[in-house]
């Protein structure tokens, strides 16, 4: 949740929002290609750091649309967040890395057709990152978050090249 966390007192920063308004704000910055975030998460979130006094609602609206606003103890658990979120090395969990495991337990020709989807699947998500790249600013998105896409659109290619390259070594009988 700590990545959610600091999206959500992020996106608050410049003012009161509604949970809606919160989940387009995300999405305007693309955070379903860099970051774990549920939508249907964000109100559990914004509700839950209301109680912990980190927001405060401001206004409760119409058919639930509740407004918060981020407290002085939301402003500084943000800050605390975010500078351990740069210091900070940690894990990235993959499930990819999971099936990789026990890529022996399947038999070369699955294991060849699962590798050469994988990589069809991941030029078409670096082409269609590389798309989205320039045009948040359109709706409203800081110029930086495009660098989050360029991380997301290099971090596919290490993938790719991985398996292109992995995919022969299926091959040749040199993997698994």
């Amino acid at each position: 949740m700590s990545s959610t966390r600091v999206l959500l007192l992020g996106v608050l920063l410049d003012g009161p929002l509604h949970g809606y308004e919160v989940r387009r704000r995300l999405e305007i910055m693309g955070t379903h290609h860099w970051a774990n975030v549920a939508y249907g998460s964000i109100y559990h979130g914004l509700a839950k750091m209301a109680d912990e006094g980190l927001l405060e609602r401001v206004e409760e609206g119409r058919g639930g649309k509740t407004v918060y606003a981020i407290t002085e103890d939301g402003r500084s658990e943000f800050n605390r967040l975010l500078l351990s979120n740069w210091w900070e090395i940690k894990p990235i969990v993959d499930p990819f890395q999971v099936a990789l495991t026990f890529m022996d337990r399947l038999s070369p020709a699955e294991l060849t057709s699962a590798m050469e989807a994988r990589a069809a699947q991941l030029r078409f998500s670096v082409e269609m990152v590389r798309r989205a790249m320039g045009g948040k600013q359109a709706y409203g998105a800081p110029p930086h978050i495009d660098e989050c896409l360029r991380l997301n659109v290099l971090q596919l290619q290490a993938q790719l090249t991985w398996v292109e390259e992995a995919v022969e070594k299926v091959r040749n009988g040199e993997l698994p």
